[in-house]
């Protein structure tokens, strides 16, 4: 773990309101905080490095920051004490999955006490099935003579017979029923089936911390009062409340329970068909919950520092920057106006929704490619870049751009833990200097407030939160509101904000690549916990089961929000079309455009036929990822095109999105793959008096600083602005 790591409470907040912040430290050395304005997140030496400065905001310290855990792995705990308080004889029922074998035990079910009373059921290292039951003479453990098998459902039996004095343990697979087996052993005295204080707990030995958790999926445990049959206990239903951090008992008692660390619900169980594809069609086959050791939702550490933001306090990026002897950490957030105010005619669109999804992306080069992460750390070293990597300190949750440690994608994150790739100065890429800094997210789009800052245009920071619960209301107050380089991920609330402002009269400026690409859910009950659901289709880091497309939190089809009718091109004129390694090139102007009443003034002061050869990011504005426009998917037909990309280095090994592909030699528009390699920079106009103008490159922020500002990718985007805000 790193020696000093924080978080806030969240990504954004308003002057008057207090933002806490909790923070780890090892170091053993008193911790300092003071709050900064982020001037630079850039490292590279040759943009001047990171630069940041005070401002006058005191920082409370609430305690003295110590060494914390993180404490990962999902689990469930029944929310009564005393479960099996007078029972004697026992049937419990457990079908199960599991997707991982480990050196270490892994436990089903627990409600057992340091005495011995309660009972438990684990799978061993080998993958053996594994109860223990407490007796007056101690504990009593039976295992089954077979492994269960990995990624197959397997129900299991557990029998305490008190009258007979016998444990008894069967298996069968669930399909079909083979593969059965039975244990049985005699008691060696009465059982003691309740531990006095101690909750029953699943996918955790503990009911208060993540302890020898699970790998796998859990469905419908259930609890008799009597030997294969009685009065019922408890009867789990894990396909109720999907939506939520609650597990239902359907039973008489109501023993409901409360899930930790949002292990992934609306996942298909023992008895998924495959004739439905939506938990909402077919509750009964979606009757599993996936569980992880990994799992976690909020580090939950105490919060040890506060700041309460003045009134009048400029809306920017700020941070709170920390060190403790030789150990430093900075954790960015950012100020927005005053609850329904704007106190300028520009806003820029944070996507703190994206940061989050990205949040701890370990990069599989750094994993794969001993040579890159040399390469990487020299840069850090170099340049005095922010030190930490996911990849290095993974302990603090990944991204969804990352696996569990089974091989099941990562679909929940949240952002109340430390994330090392939203900070100030961290590098993504070990590029030379040639190709510039290498930066993605939150130090990329630092390029963009930089040349605003430099081009005496004031703006208001706004994020996707306020967005997703202000909606168009938030965005009607300003005359342009500008994107970073990479707006990936959003609600249907936040598209809906963005389409009303667009059509009613507004000006959207898109700076960057493969945006609006995937749709998300948030928890509707707490902030910062976000989901996504890779569905057919798209560059993704990996796919979702069949039959899992839908989203937990809210029950809609996920995925690409191309396959839910919305293709970015509908809403900016562009939408992903191509990927390649993270270099750029130039686009090419339109010879049309300069004589086209209605794009000529973007073009005012640009003498040259091409633009953006060089550049911060991949040095070329128009590079990574490429958006171009498409009629068939809702660029209007009157869009004008001003520039094109060309030219894209062979280095990159360039792909189109899997979306646009039928085989390897046909595409979806009939075009051939390289025609369809280009990023379009693209204006159109909609019939309420609102326009957009579309960069298509998540790269094209990076050349706004070149040249010290003064080039013509930064004068043609200062002429949208200036007219865009008039």
């Amino acid at each position: 773990m790193l020696p000093l790591a924080g978080y806030a409470e969240r990504l954004s907040a308003r002057p008057g309101q207090t933002l806490r912040f909790h923070v780890a430290n090892a170091t053993g050395a008193p911790v300092t905080a003071q709050v900064v304005r982020v001037l630079c997140a850039d490292p590279n030496p040759a943009i001047g490095g990171v630069r940041t400065a005070p401002v006058d905001v005191p920082v409370t310290t609430l305690q003295a920051p110590g060494p914390q855990a993180v404490p990962a792995g999902s689990y469930a705990v029944i929310d009564a004490a005393d479960l099996l308080q007078g029972v004697h004889d026992l049937t419990l029922t457990l079908t199960l999955q599991p997707t991982l074998a480990l050196l270490r035990r892994q436990v089903l079910l627990a409600c057992l006490d340091d005495a011995g009373s309660g009972l438990a059921l684990e799978l061993t290292p080998t993958l053996h099935l594994r109860a223990t039951v407490g007796t007056v003479a101690g504990p009593c453990t039976l295992q089954t003579a077979a492994p269960l098998p990995l990624r197959a459902w397997t129900t299991a039996t557990l029998v305490v017979d008190a009258t007979r004095g016998t444990l008894t343990l069967r298996t069968a697979a669930t399909i079909g029923g083979g593969n059965a087996q039975a244990a049985s052993t005699p008691l060696p005295g009465a059982p003691q089936l309740n531990a006095p204080g101690r909750r029953l707990s699943f996918a955790s030995a503990s009911d208060a911390a993540p302890v020898d958790c699970f790998n796998g999926r859990l469905e419908h445990p259930r609890l008799l009062a009597g030997v294969e049959s009685g009065a019922t206990i408890a009867d789990w239903d894990f396909a109720l409340d999907m939506h939520s951090q609650r597990i239902v008992d359907t039973g008489p008692q109501g023993r409901h329970g409360t899930l930790v660390n949002t292990p992934t619900r609306a996942v298909c169980g023992a008895r998924w068909t495959g004739e439905e594809h939506c938990f909402r069609h077919a509750p009964a086959q979606y009757g599993a919950i996936h569980f992880h050791d990994d799992d976690l939702d909020d580090c939950r550490w105490p919060a040890t520092h506060a700041v309460t933001l003045p009134d009048g306090l400029k809306s920017d990026a700020y941070a709170l920057l920390l060190q403790a002897g030789d150990a430093v950490e900075n954790i960015p957030f950012f100020v927005v106006p005053p609850q329904g105010t704007a106190t300028a005619r520009v806003a820029v669109l944070v996507s703190t929704y994206t940061y989050t999804v990205y949040g701890n992306h370990a990069r599989p080069e750094w994993l794969n490619d001993a040579a890159w992460r040399a390469a990487l750390k020299a840069q850090i070293t170099d340049w005095t870049a922010y030190p930490g990597n996911p990849g290095e300190h993974r302990d603090y949750g990944l991204s969804t751009y990352n696996v569990h440690a089974d091989g099941s994608g990562i679909g929940l994150v949240s952002w109340r833990r430390p994330m090392q790739n939203l900070r100030i100065g961290y590098v993504t890429y070990p590029y030379p200097a040639i190709r510039g800094s290498g930066l993605r997210h939150y130090p990329a789009d630092s390029h963009l407030l930089m040349w605003l800052a430099h081009a005496g245009h004031a703006v208001d920071l706004i994020t996707d939160d306020e967005l997703h619960h202000e909606g168009c209301d938030l965005l009607r107050r300003y005359k342009v509101v500008l994107t970073g380089s990479h707006p990936e991920y959003h609600t249907p609330r936040m598209l809906d904000a963005l389409q009303s402002y667009r059509d009613s009269g507004g000006r959207l400026v898109y700076l960057g690549g493969n945006g609006f690409y995937w749709k998300i859910a948030l928890d509707p009950t707490r902030d910062g916990v976000i989901e996504v659901r890779r569905a057919e289709g798209g560059i993704r880091a990996w796919a979702a089961e069949p039959g899992e497309y839908f989203q937990q939190f809210d029950g809609q089809y996920g995925g690409l929000w191309r396959r839910n009718g919305r293709p970015p091109q509908k809403l900016v004129g562009v939408g992903f079309t191509a990927q390649g390694n993270f270099v750029g090139s130039h686009y090419r102007i339109d010879p049309g455009a300069r004589s086209d009443a209605r794009v000529a003034w973007a073009l005012d002061g640009v003498a040259a036929d091409t633009v953006g050869g060089e550049g911060f990011s991949g040095h070329g504005a128009a590079g990574f990822e490429l958006d171009r426009a498409d009629t068939r998917l809702g660029t209007p037909a009157d869009a004008v095109v001003i520039a094109r990309s060309e030219n894209h280095p062979p280095d990159a090994p360039w792909v189109l999105v899997p979306e646009e592909q039928l085989t390897h030699i046909t595409t979806i528009p009939g075009q051939p793959h390289k025609d369809l390699i280009r990023a379009d920079m693209t204006w159109f106009a909609v019939p309420g008096g609102g326009e957009v103008f579309s960069v298509g490159s998540i790269t094209f922020c990076g050349a706004l600083p070149v040249n010290g500002f003064d080039n013509d990718v930064a004068r043609i985007l200062d002429n949208v602005v200036r007219r865009f805000s008039r």
